[in-house]
């Protein structure tokens, strides 16, 4: 058995479509038309009531028990462009993590919980540009140095 991904239930596939695909830049590999797979693993199911045998009225919005997450290199340049769409719900503005990530959260238009990082090896190389020592870094993001060193390669 492998794990293929993880699908999320919509109101209007084609809304949702065009949110994950124009916000996040991701390609849809299969389409089913009521059914939508992207190629980082996430696929997007409207009517999931009439393949789950869940009633319609059980399929929750804003459930707030699962999240997808995204880490993000231009950090700063998503934030921009999330910023000039309309009609998002927040759960937090930017925030900084203890580990000294940015991170923001908030709804897709179904009420699922989104979560953006900063890229983690972008917090390394911030880390360091502002004169941090390598072992610094590892002491305050909880990394140990071969793990620093690797998401500076990623």
């Amino acid at each position: 058995m492998k794990y293929l991904g993880t699908m999320i239930t919509v109101s209007d596939i084609n809304k949702s479509r065009k949110f994950y695909e124009e916000l996040f830049g991701l390609e849809a590999v299969q389409d089913f038309g009521i059914n939508v797979s992207f190629s980082c693993g996430i696929s997007i199911q409207q009517n999931y009531e009439l393949i789950s045998n869940i009633p319609k009225e059980k399929i929750l919005k804003e459930s707030n028990n699962m999240e997808l997450y995204f880490e993000e290199k231009d950090f700063d340049g998503f934030i921009a462009k999330l910023k000039k769409c309309p009609n998002i719900k927040y759960m937090h503005d930017v925030m900084v993590q203890g580990w000294g990530q940015r991170t923001i959260r908030f709804y897709d238009p179904d009420g699922h919980i989104i979560g953006v990082g900063e890229d983690m090896g972008a917090v390394v190389r911030r880390f360091l540009g502002n004169g941090m020592s390598m072992e610094q870094v590892s002491e305050r993001m909880g990394i140990p140095v071969i793990g620093l060193e690797m998401l500076l390669k990623s």
